[in-house]
């Protein structure tokens, strides 16, 4: 008996411990069975300092949260609407006047240490327009699940990146003919919280990593690099899968051989290379690298669940992108994929940058709608209307975007 009140009185010391903290009583107190200890405040979990309200989290060690559709709306997405994706914890003690970026590697022909002021003195700066996405984009929709976060649609984003081309410092340093990769390090730390393992380390071919888009960046919309997406200096690398734009980036090294960093192997962003079925099991050296991300679109506005009166006609807008490639046609259904209705589609600002589309869409009477949208690319793949081909690390999902409209 001394035990049963024992118990009881720790547990409504830690209802009044919560309440007083919360600032509000705690509802049905009195129905709280005695071998349930309250969540109290473990159950509440800010967003990250800058972030939209309405992002979603998925996870919060490492960050991982994501962006609503609806609030992909901006040409170019603000640094409070973007998704985050990380693998480690966020590094410690920042200072950017004294950060370093190493170059080295087999295939590099000195090592060389630049500081920031040395990339942004002494090369030239670009700025472009770039799509990151993250390869599990999608990951929710794949049956059976498969681990990892499981993001819905919102994994994307456009900002606006300044720095200089990697391509420049790369041939400043020296580049020997036997280069076949390049390979990022970080400053994140190990979840472990061990110095001498890197949450992630991943890399690109030498044609990805010379190409004129892909930058060593300080700047984002014009202003420093949120410490969240990599402050104070980030590999930028448009249209492949976001995780190999290294952030909080101190070290480059220039591979004779694929990179083999953290997250290089495995199933991490890696899929089959021939088709499997569903929950099927396949061997590592059946797997290969993601490259080019493929073509897909999303609906940013309206809101999935819009109510029109009706009668009304519906803007509808979104983005499309495609990787390496251009978008070269966008549609939309709202019969279920029966019939298709051309939009209008903007060119990308530059390459690598998403495309703006648009239309206005009639609904023949009252009901339940949904709108399903489609990009096909510049090699006329289009997306698949259902999930496509299941793989083991749930990645490149890019059926096709839908929401739900009722009029009425």
């Amino acid at each position: 008996m001394e035990s049963t009140n024992n118990r009881r009185s720790f547990i409504q010391k830690s209802i009044l411990s919560i309440a007083t903290v919360l600032g509000s009583d705690v509802v049905f107190a009195k129905h709280l069975p005695k071998e349930v200890e309250i969540l109290g405040e473990k159950a509440f979990i800010d967003l990250p300092e800058g972030k939209n309200k309405d992002l979603m989290l998925l996870n919060d060690r490492p960050w991982n949260v994501e962006t609503p559709p609806h609030l992909l709306d901006d040409e170019v997405t603000p640094a409070d609407k973007m998704f985050v994706r990380n693998n480690g914890n966020l590094p410690e003690n920042i200072d950017a006047s004294k950060w370093e970026l190493v170059i080295d590697g087999e295939s590099a022909k000195a090592r060389k240490v630049f500081t920031l002021n040395d990339l942004k003195t002494k090369f030239k700066t670009y700025t472009y327009q770039l799509t990151l996405e993250c390869a599990g984009n999608g990951r929710y929709g794949f049956s059976p699940q498969t681990s990892g976060n499981q993001w819905q649609d919102g994994a994307v984003s456009c900002a606006e990146w300044t720095g200089v081309r990697l391509r420049d410092v790369l041939e400043s340093v020296g580049i020997n003919a036997d280069a076949v990769y390049i390979g990022y390090y970080g400053k994140d730390i190990h979840l472990s919280g061990d110095a001498t393992k890197s949450p992630i380390s991943r890399g690109v071919p030498m044609k990805k990593a010379l190409e004129d888009e892909t930058l060593l960046a300080w700047a984002m919309n014009g202003k420093d690099i949120p410490v969240m997406h990599g402050f104070p200096l980030r590999l930028v690398v448009g249209g492949w899968p976001a995780s190999v734009s290294g952030k909080w980036l101190n070290r480059i090294s220039i591979r004779n051989k694929v990179h083999d960093g953290e997250k290089m192997s495995g199933h991490s962003y890696r899929v089959p290379s021939y088709p499997i079925e569903a929950g099927g099991k396949i061997a590592d050296a059946d797997l290969k690298i993601i490259e080019s991300m493929p073509v897909k679109s999303v609906i940013t506005y309206p809101k999935s669940g819009a109510m029109l009166e009706e009668g009304r006609t519906l803007d509808l807008r979104g983005h499309a992108w495609a990787g390496d490639l251009e978008v070269k046609n966008m549609e939309i259904s709202i019969d279920f994929g029966a019939t298709w209705q051309k939009c209008e589609l903007r060119k990308p600002k530059n390459r690598l940058a998403w495309q703006r589309w648009s239309t206005k869409v009639n609904f023949p009477k009252k009901g339940y709608y949904e709108i399903w949208a489609k990009a096909t690319d510049a090699n006329g793949i289009g997306q698949p209307m259902i999930i496509p081909a299941w793989n083991p690390g749930g990645y490149l999902n890019n059926s096709c975007h839908r929401i739900a409209v009722k009029i009425g």
